[in-house]
């Protein structure tokens, strides 16, 4: 299936085939830093999402995924405008991390700065053997502005995360493994087909259900424990009432479904 998005900065690329659609960071001499042009661009890629898309991949060009903010951006603004930005960051992140369909990161190389902030919205994140994370704000300077102080800490912890950012420590792959970075740990070269895969697993889902483990299941897990059981109670209410779901239950029931295995 082919399918143009219009209105991309030359920083992205992106495709469809069939059911999940290949967002690349196509700025590889730039090690895919991230600038207002990029950030900006995938939320333009959101909005056009076919509606027969039902799960995302997003990977990087070249030897990184991504190095993080383009620091250039920062060299010119004013208090007022620097707020902006960040806050601008927070709402495109936040369409990602609650939007329409689920987001697979495929990472390589340097996740670094903003491109740990940007993998940490996804929903599903491999790495490849070459990857590493680093949060270098604190040795330049400056601070996260990307959403990194709330989605980080729920990944690694806030000690762990002060640790990243007071002294410049970088996390091998292994490692990231262990904290909670990744999901899954792959050759080199072989992350984006393990994306396609994850992608397309997750689009055999049922539409409700991926929505409800979205947008429902993280705010579940911020509430109290009654607030938590009742949503909980309703959610699971809603999502097997659901046709699509009662179809697949009565496919079990009657031994037509695949087994866990």
């Amino acid at each position: 299936m082919s399918t143009t998005f219009n209105e991309l900065p030359t920083s992205l690329a992106a495709r469809v085939e069939g059911e999940i659609a290949i967002l690349r960071l196509a700025r590889p001499e730039k090690r895919n830093a991230l600038d207002d042009a990029t950030v900006n661009g995938i939320e333009v890629f959101l909005e056009q999402l076919p509606g027969d898309v039902k799960a995302v991949v997003l990977h990087g060009e070249g030897q990184h995924f991504s190095a993080g903010l383009d620091l250039s951006e920062l060299t010119i603004r004013n208090m007022v405008e620097a707020i902006a930005h960040s806050r601008n960051w927070h709402r495109v992140f936040d369409r990602l991390e609650y939007g329409r369909v689920p987001v697979v990161a495929v990472m390589h190389g340097a996740v670094v700065g903003g491109g740990l902030e940007l993998a940490a919205a996804c929903h599903v994140r491999i790495a490849e053997r070459s990857t590493y994370y680093a949060l270098p704000e604190g040795t330049r300077g400056i601070y996260v502005g990307g959403g990194g102080s709330v989605r980080i800490p729920r990944l690694i912890g806030t000690s762990r995360m002060m640790d990243m950012m007071l002294t410049g420590r970088t996390y091998g792959v292994d490692e990231g493994q262990a904290l909670g970075l990744s999901h899954y740990v792959v050759d080199e070269g072989a992350g984006l087909e393990k994306g396609r895969e994850i992608a397309r697993r997750i689009a055999g889902n049922t539409q409700l259900t991926n929505y409800a483990i979205m947008h429902v299941l993280p705010r579940i897990a911020e509430s109290g424990a009654a607030a938590g059981y009742m949503m909980e109670s309703l959610m699971a209410a809603i999502a097997s009432g659901d046709p699509d779901a009662q179809s697949r239950l009565k496919d079990f029931l009657e031994k037509r479904a695949p087994k866990v295995r």
